[in-house]
């Protein structure tokens, strides 16, 4: 068997290919960018072609930087942007137009008509998700209506749909697989989420042809073999796959229910394992597929704060108050609280819990005694804030509370900022050593599907951490600042 995993890292503006050895340490690394295409306000495209060329040099170029040979590779792995949809050509593989973003907001009539139709409960029932324009399964309906003459190849069984893991697969095995994984069908609005499988009423209310829809599989098994392509050899394995966001969760070792992750990066993404079974969520979550290791399949609970690092990224460009992101912790540092600055950080809406797309920021409580390093620590505590609401709606939700919080992304390297998020969920958070958990979980999963690693508990005594910051804020002072946040959402 090889000695590494190639994982296949594929991102909204860029791809990345990873090599990772058997302790799970990553010995290259390259990333290739890519265009984005914006026809009309709004919208957000993709060409897949650019996609598929990012990813051959990506690969290309980590191997010529590591050294490693096709034949040290024991299987390949794959993450991806989940709801990014395009359709293709079976017979030529060539696309029948550019790929609909997870982004695009093309589709918001078609989610108004669905809602109208009274069909936003059944649909949440069936797959876990609200009726919106981010998931899969209203864009392949205005691909289909929109593109001449696509319905009726459609009609003659020419075409095949995918998210971008299965485009990859199919480019990667030379047509032979067609395949998803349930983390990703999870998030087409398309798959029920309790039988694991295309659910034929919700793709007659999306007029989706089920012929067209790729094979569902587990997140991790050897879906087919490399095959002609001028990159690789023929025969390696391609053996896992998971959205980005489930393979993070995976990538952070957070097997057992009530395990959770946040990766903090321009919005914040939070995921908690809640087992094996489906948790209906009563606060505006998202209930959705974590991964399925053989015939078991885990489930999560999912909430996003639309702004988290774009919030200093506003302080940076908007205000001109700190020259770098990472100059906000030593500015936010350099005083002992916030002054009685709060600070929403509502720039596009508040999502879950609050559910107001119609909200904007506030900063209050400003007296002639406010400075920007108060600015800085109310921006970073609005952060962790917006964190702890989702957090408290998911123990609701789950009926226990959080028992670990694991972090990544770009602003985990905050030590403020992490110290901030302990103190708020009273639970201990932990850094990996390693910030490239998505690629890490794409890999995890691969080369369980081979024998790379023998299991879970293998991969769990791997997995190492960097940091771990525990509560010290007094209970008092949280409540304190808890009400004045709650008072400020008031005023979005």
């Amino acid at each position: 068997m090889g000695r590494y995993i190639l994982a296949i890292d594929q991102g909204t503006t860029s791809s990345t290919a990873l090599v990772i050895d058997h302790q799970l340490q990553i010995i290259g690394k390259q990333t290739i960018d890519f265009a984005q295409h914006f026809p009309q306000p709004g919208w957000v495209e993709h060409n897949p072609e650019e996609i598929w060329d990012s990813v051959k040099e990506a690969v290309k170029a980590v191997l010529e930087l590591t050294g490693v040979v096709p034949a040290d590779i024991a299987a390949i792995g794959i993450t991806n942007q989940r709801e990014t949809s395009l359709l293709w050509n079976r017979k030529t593989g060539i696309p029948a137009a550019n790929a609909i973003v997870w982004q695009c907001r093309r589709t918001s009539d078609f989610c108004r008509e669905l809602k109208q139709q009274g069909l936003e409960e059944l649909f949440r029932k069936r797959t876990g998700l609200v009726l919106d324009p981010y998931f899969s399964g209203t864009k392949v309906r205005w691909l289909l209506d929109h593109v001449s003459g696509l319905r009726e190849r459609t009609d003659r069984g020419e075409i095949a749909f995918g998210t971008i893991d299965t485009f990859l697969v199919w480019r990667l095995s030379g047509g032979k697989a067609h395949v998803t994984d349930v983390s990703n069908a999870s998030r087409t609005l398309m798959m029920n989420i309790e039988t694991l499988d295309w659910d034929e009423e919700l793709l007659g209310h999306l007029d989706v042809p089920a012929e067209i829809l790729p094979d569902i599989r587990p997140s991790s098994e050897v879906y087919a073999e490399t095959s002609g392509l001028d990159f690789l050899p023929d025969g390696i394995p391609i053996a896992g796959m998971a959205g980005d966001q489930q393979a993070a969760l995976f990538g952070q070792a957070c097997f057992d229910s009530g395990e959770g992750k946040c990766t903090y990066g321009t919005g914040a993404f939070l995921l908690v394992n809640t087992g094996t079974e489906p948790v209906a969520s009563r606060n505006g979550l998202l209930t959705t597929v974590a991964w399925q290791l053989g015939e078991q399949t885990h489930y999560a609970l999912e909430g996003s704060a639309f702004i988290a690092g774009a919030a200093v990224q506003w302080l940076r460009d908007g205000l001109g108050i700190i020259k770098s992101s990472s100059e906000i912790e030593q500015l936010a540092a350099s005083v002992p609280d916030s002054g009685g600055v709060v600070f929403v950080p509502a720039l596009t809406g508040l999502g879950a819990p609050h559910w107001n797309a119609e909200a904007r920021g506030v900063i209050a409580g400003l007296t002639r005694g406010a400075t920007a390093a108060h600015l800085a620590r109310a921006t970073l505590e609005g952060i962790a804030l917006q964190i702890h609401d989702l957090v408290a709606a998911m123990n609701e939700d789950r009926g226990a509370a959080l028992h670990t919080f694991k972090v990544d992304g770009g602003a985990a390297a905050n030590d403020l900022l992490m110290q901030m998020q302990s103190d708020l969920l009273t639970v201990p958070v932990v850094r990996p050593r390693s910030v490239e958990t998505t690629a890490l979980g794409a890999a995890m999963l691969a080369g369980l599907a081979v024998g790379f690693w023998e299991g879970l508990e293998e991969i769990r005594k791997t997995w190492s951490m960097d940091r771990r910051f525990t509560p010290q804020l007094d209970e008092r002072k949280k409540q304190e600042l808890l009400r004045k946040w709650q008072e400020a959402i008031g005023k979005t």
